[in-house]
This record gives C-alpha cells, sequence and structure tokens, in this order.
C-alpha cells in the first residue's frame, strides 16, 4: 500500500488562471513560464493546462526538448540563454529562442554554424542587477548581432525586481525601470516583453508584446496576500494522514529538540509528511495545517518523515483522517509565509518520492 501522501495536480485550476493572466495583460500575448518542471507541477500537465498559451519559456534545455517531444509546436524561450555552443546549436535545431545576457553568449552566435536563424530576445539590466546589458551595452551588442547571418528576429526583454512592492516605498519602482528600458531600446524596431507575474496581476497593464506569467498559473501570490485573493486558483493540493496518535500530558514534549512542550494536556496527530517530502523543515510552531477540514496547528519541529499537529480543535480525528498541508481550502502562500519562505519554494521543492496524481475536467462536448 502507497504511503498516504499525494499531491493532486488541478489542471482546470492552472487553465483558469491562464485566462486571468490574460485578461490582465492588455492585449499582450503570454509567455507561460513553466521552469523547474512547471514550478514542481509537471511539464506535460502545463502542455495540456496551457496549451492556449502562445508561448512556453523555461531555462532547462532538456526540458525544452521534452516540451517538443510532448507536442509543444509554439514559441520556446530559453530565459538563460545558451550555456555553451552546443546549446546554441540545440536551439537553432528545436526551434527555440535565446535570451542572450552577455558578451560571451553573443561570440558563441557569432563563432556558430547554424542551417536555421536564430530569433533571439536580447536582455537589459535595468536595475535588477543580475543578468543582461547595461543600457551603454545596448546599442553595440544589438549592432553585432543584426549584422550576423546565424540571426533572425531580434527581441527585448528586461526583469521587474519590485513589481509587487509600494512605488512608494521601493528604491527602484518598476515604472523607473519601465522608462531606462523604453529609453534604451527607442529608435530600434522589434517586440519586447517587461511584465511578469506581478506586473501582469498588481500593476495598471505594463507596455510589451508579450508577458511572462509564471507562479500566477499555479495559483500562488507573486506578492503580498495570497492567489485566492486575485481570484487565483490552487494548481497543487498536498494532501496526507495521520498515521498516529499521542496523548500529551502539561510538561511533556514532542519531537526533535523538545521544542513543542504541552501547557495542558494534548492531543498529537502524527501526519507522514516531513522535510524530505519538500514540506519545509522551517515551519514553525503554529505553521495551519486542515484535519477533517478543520485548521489546526503544527505542533513540534518538522522531522524527515513526519508533522505533528496539535489535535484539539479535531477531537474526532484520529489514524486515518486527512491532512491538506496546503492546496484546497489553505493557501500555499499563507503556509510558506508562516514558514519564512514564498510559494514558489513550496511548489518547486516537492520531493520526487510524493505520488502525483492529476485532477481534470474533459472539455463540454459540442454539437457538430
Amino acid at each position: 500500500m502507497p504511503r498516504p501522501l499525494v499531491a493532486t495536480i488541478d489542471l482546470p485550476a492552472m487553465r483558469s488562471n491562464l485566462t486571468l493572466a490574460r485578461s490582465r495583460a492588455g492585449g499582450a500575448r503570454i509567455w507561460a513560464v513553466v521552469k523547474a518542471n512547471a514550478y514542481g507541477h509537471g511539464l506535460a500537465n502545463a502542455v495540456n493546462a496551457f496549451a492556449g498559451a502562445d508561448g512556453m519559456a523555461l531555462i532547462e534545455f532538456d526540458g525544452a526538448l521534452t516540451l517538443r517531444e510532448l507536442g509543444w509546436r509554439r514559441p520556446i524561450l530559453m530565459l538563460e540563454g545558451a550555456f555553451d555552443a552546443g546549446d546554441v546549436e540545440l536551439a537553432a535545431q528545436h526551434r527555440l529562442s535565446l535570451v542572450v545576457h552577455c558578451e560571451e553568449q553573443v561570440r558563441m552566435i557569432e563563432m556558430a554554424t547554424l542551417t536555421r536563424r536564430l530569433d533571439l530576445q536580447l536582455k537589459i539590466n535595468t536595475g535588477m542587477n543580475r543578468l543582461g546589458f547595461r543600457p551603454a551595452l545596448f546599442r553595440p551588442m544589438f549592432d553585432r548581432l543584426r549584422a550576423n547571418p546565424n540571426v533572425g528576429e531580434i527581441s527585448f526583454i528586461t526583469h521587474l525586481a519590485n513589481a509587487d512592492a509600494d512605488e512608494r516605498l521601493t528604491p527602484l519602482p518598476w515604472q523607473t525601470q519601465a522608462e531606462s528600458f523604453n529609453t534604451t531600446i527607442a529608435g530600434v524596431s522589434g517586440e519586447f516583453s517587461i511584465a511578469n507575474s506581478a506586473a501582469d496581476l498588481l500593476a495598471t497593464p505594463v507596455p510589451g508584446h508579450w508577458v511572462r506569467p509564471g507562479v500566477m498559473l499555479y495559483g500562488g501570490s507573486p506578492g503580498a496576500g495570497t492567489g485566492i485573493d486575485y481570484g487565483l486558483r490552487p494548481a497543487m493540493t498536498l494532501a496526507a494522514r495521520i498515521i498516529g496518535i499521542q496523548q500529551l500530558a502539561t510538561g511533556e514534549s514532542v519531537g526533535y529538540g523538545s521544542r513543542f512542550i504541552a501547557q495542558r494536556a494534548t492531543r498529537i496527530g502524527i501526519v507522514a509528511c516531513g522535510y524530505a517530502d519538500g514540506y519545509p523543515r522551517s515551519a514553525a510552531d503554529g505553521t495551519p495545517v486542515l484535519v477533517d477540514g478543520v485548521r489546526v496547528p503544527i505542533a513540534g519541529r518538522v522531522s524527515m518523515d513526519m508533522i505533528t499537529v496539535d489535535l484539539g480543535q479535531v477531537p474526532a480525528a484520529g489514524v486515518g483522517s486527512e491532512v491538506i498541508l496546503w492546496g484546497a481550502g489553505l493557501s500555499i502562500d499563507e503556509v510558506a509565509q508562516a514558514c519564512g519562505t514564498i510559494g514558489y519554494e513550496l511548489m518547486c521543492a516537492l520531493a520526487p518520492r510524493v505520488r502525483r496524481q492529476v485532477h481534470d475536467t474533459p472539455p463540454p462536448i459540442t454539437a457538430a
């Protein structure tokens, strides 16, 4: 019998979130971001749920080839570009568009012998200060690429650092980055992309031919609050069961380090999930879970295979009771905030040993 822990991936929720992203995009086309195995939701599920997207974006070349094998024929954008010369050839062979963010990548493309031209996205560093050319280097790099016979269309891209922040409270408002970007590309023709999930969901429509929603497609918030607050639907529900019960007397403790000490007679439920499954060890006492639909707090340190919870609010719960760790009825963002992290990390960190199942609702049959 399999261990009672399963992650359910909700394809209708993913489709709904894509629809919301498009409704916020002001007519721009959609790069559905599917890096990190579609944020832990699976590339096959992403191809199914995001069939209405205009393109997919990721960083892993093996993932891009998987998308092609799964039948995805629309554009694919490699968000970190080529890591070596072989990636340049692979991109041409499989019609992958490359972000170009450094001179070394420009040189790789210049030295390549290709049978098909590459479509590129020249990345401009407008203040994020991770990848991209500073504005002063933009035109020399553009001119080199434009003169290269290996190069097809050139588009432009930047990444926003604070699209989820109040512009009055951040030293780098997204508007400042957008202005720098627009000034840099002035006079050069080509499509461009600025907006990530935060900009698409939280800001007024950000100019651009494309937007790049990521975490919002999976129901997570890119900023304050939870995805539910913005009309997003959770795409992953992690559910387990109680596998044991302990009765603590006043003054007794539970778990490693004896972090939780009972202040009263306390009934403890042992849940079949731990940090080896991707649940964060940093979860503090009080982090919520649902037991038989009732919110109860974690009590004691998360261990490799088990979580301990206080069952005071659900006296009828016992071995076999259902536990929702995040997802339906309990926002992943709320759990992440209690653990001092973000929903992205919980989605992406789900371990391979956790069983996955897919929930889908076939589309309605229409009359011919």
